[in-house]
């Protein structure tokens, strides 16, 4: 049974939905100012993954992952830049969906924008007030956080601990230090739209309760994820507003991943270490890359971007590319009607490692090293069917992490009468003679690799 590490509760759980198999699921977007860097990318390409495991293990998933087209990074940004706000949004937009693509991640049931929904965050905050958990105060609407017993229960702070790292302003006019904005005045020059309160916008919190319960068509959520630099405050505000205003549980599991450094550091333009996931393509050219990067680590642990670790996740995604190419030599004509039992028990062995990793809170990295041993295992095999099954079966890994299978190489009959020949040359132990057969494939730019019965080969990067 799936078990899950929740953030509300601090402790591993087994996964139960509200009304099995349905599961609703939400994660928090992008904020569309600028191109997604690698840090946005993990987010996007471990919540797929989250995703397409429930469905594999029998879950109908419907899930929503919101863009925030409004925000005070957005307003700075077109103002830094001298264009219209909309035309920022719309090019980064544009933009986010080709690098979704890129990542080969299909898009969420419902991807909506903030600007479409404000008419619904406006009766939210309404309601809000009508329940004395809000308040106006010159054109501003301010959530009430003393009046929410429990705020704090998501990121383990009191109030007293929050209150020492805030500070005021002479000119603030809100009622508490913590209290945070629901709707914000417009300023001059800025966009707005029309409330009750005056000319202004949403604030961002406001945004993903009123969206995420909406789209979901549910006051209570099955998983709400998101980074864990969300939990406080952004999270925590989400669950005190949607509490409040419902009176019901916002979400039954909290899932939030561990945050990505760049050799060390955090990512920052400042420091010239910012990584687009455009950046990474041109460089890399190859997405299945990064993907193997992200998946060798615990996705809420934290992971460090560097070139060594690039390097070894090279030769990983050169290992798995390879098995994709392995041709059977020496079955030529000579294949086994039925696949061996002893082999097909040690796959479904494997197989079934694979899932207890994945059941254990999306244990990723565990996971991935099935993949390799599936790998190994399959190269040790005498029988072709035997094989063949292993390769299905890792076709089936690879769609559960969404990883391309790069492209077989079709062997020309003179080459693989070439190999064939090789082989018989490597059973006669007529060494010298067959590496001569490798250096010729070496020439014309392939690398071979010798196993049990077959040839592992892919061609040079």
């Amino acid at each position: 049974m799936l078990k899950i590490n929740n953030t509300l509760s601090r402790k591993k759980e087994h996964f139960t939905p509200q009304n099995p198999p349905h599961v609703s699921m939400y994660t928090c977007g992008v904020t569309v100012y600028d191109d997604c860097h690698i840090g946005h990318a993990r987010s996007l390409y471990i919540f797929d993954v989250m995703r397409r495991y429930l469905k594999y293990r029998g879950y109908d998933v419907k899930f929503v992952r919101n863009i925030t087209d409004i925000d005070d990074k957005i307003i700075n940004r077109a103002n830094e830049l001298k264009v219209n706000w909309q035309e920022l949004v719309k090019k980064y937009i544009e933009r986010y969906y080709e690098d979704l693509n890129a990542l080969g991640i299909d898009k969420a049931d419902f991807e909506p924008r903030a600007t479409e929904n404000i008419p619904d965050m406006i009766k939210y905050i309404q309601k809000l007030i009508d329940k004395d958990f809000a308040y106006v105060a010159a054109g501003d609407v301010y959530f009430n956080v003393r009046k929410f017993n429990e705020y704090g229960k998501l990121s383990g702070q009191k109030i007293e601990e929050m209150e020492a790292g805030v500070r005021i302003s002479p000119t603030e006019l809100k009622k508490d230090h913590l209290d945070f904005a629901l709707w914000k005045a417009s300023k001059e020059n800025e966009p707005f739209w029309v409330s009750p309160w005056g000319n202004g916008r949403p604030g961002w919190h406001i945004e993903c309760s009123v969206m995420s319960q909406k789209f979901l068509k549910t006051e209570t959520l099955d998983i709400h994820a998101g980074g864990r630099d969300l939990v406080f405050p952004h999270h925590e505000n989400e669950l005190a507003q949607a509490e409040a205003c419902t009176g019901k549980p916002f979400a039954k599991y909290w899932i939030h991943h561990g945050l990505l450094t760049i050799n060390s550091q955090k990512m920052s333009k400042s420091l010239g270490n910012f990584v687009t996931i455009k950046d990474f393509i041109n460089k890399y050219k190859n997405i299945n890359l990064l993907k193997l990067f992200f998946l060798s680590a615990h996705y809420s642990h934290p992971i460090d971007y560097n070139q060594e670790k690039i390097e070894e996740t090279k030769k990983q995604k050169e290992s798995l590319d390879s098995f994709f190419n392995t041709v059977y030599i020496l079955h030529r004509g000579e294949a086994e009607p039925t696949i061996s039992d002893k082999d097909k028990n040690k796959i479904d062995s494997i197989f079934s490692k694979f899932e207890e990793a994945m059941d254990n809170d999306f244990n990723t990295a565990q996971a991935l090293s099935c993949l390799f041993e599936l790998r190994d295992t399959a190269l040790s095999f005498s029988n072709l069917k035997s094989f063949e099954y292993a390769r299905t079966k890792m076709k089936d890994l690879f769609n559960i992490f969404n990883l391309s299978v790069q492209p077989q190489l079709e062997l020309l009959e003179e080459q693989y009468e070439d190999q064939y020949q090789r082989e018989k040359l490597r059973q006669l132990r007529d060494f010298d003679s067959a590496d001569k057969i490798r250096k010729r494939w070496e020439e014309l730019g392939y690398i071979l690799e010798d196993h049990k019965g077959a040839t592992a080969w892919r061609k040079k990067e």
